[in-house]
C-alpha cells in the first residue's frame, strides 16, 4: 500500500498540532489522524471513537511496526513542511493544505491484499 496524498490541517493548539488526511493508492482515504505534541516530541494518533464506558478505541491502525513507521515518518514530514510554510501553526480556512510528496514504501509494503471474490 502506497501513500499517494497527505493533507495537513494545522490546529495550533497546545497539544493537538494538526489533523492529517491520508490517501492510499489514489483509492482510499483515512481522515482525522492527529498529530499530537507529547513529552518526547510529536507523534501520530489514529482516528478514534468514544465508547459507552468513556474510553476511546482506534477506528483504524497499522498492523505492523514497519507500516506504522512508514506512515508516521511521511505524515510528520508533511506536518513539518506545512508548519514551515505557516509558522503560526494554524491553517488558513480559505487555503486547503497542499498534498505533500511521499517516500516510496519498502518492498514488503507494496504487496497487494487478496481480492474478495
Amino acid at each position: 500500500m502506497k501513500i499517494t496524498e497527505i493533507r495537513i490541517h494545522l490546529m495550533g493548539e497546545e497539544r493537538l498540532k494538526a489533523f492529517a488526511s491520508v490517501t492510499f493508492d489514489d483509492s482510499f482515504v483515512v481522515r482525522n489522524m492527529k498529530i499530537i505534541e507529547g513529552t518526547k516530541g510529536v507523534f501520530l494518533g489514529m482516528p478514534t471513537r468514544k465508547m459507552s464506558d468513556g474510553s476511546y478505541k482506534d477506528m483504524v491502525h497499522p498492523i505492523n511496526q514497519e507500516f506504522r513507521k512508514y506512515l508516521e515518518d511521511n505524515i510528520i514530514k508533511a506536518y513539518q513542511d506545512e508548519l514551515a510554510k505557516n509558522p503560526q501553526g494554524v491553517t488558513q480556512a480559505a487555503q486547503p493544505a497542499e498534498a505533500a510528496p511521499v517516500a516510496e514504501p519498502a518492498p514488503a509494503e507494496t504487496a497487494e491484499a487478496p481480492k474478495a471474490e
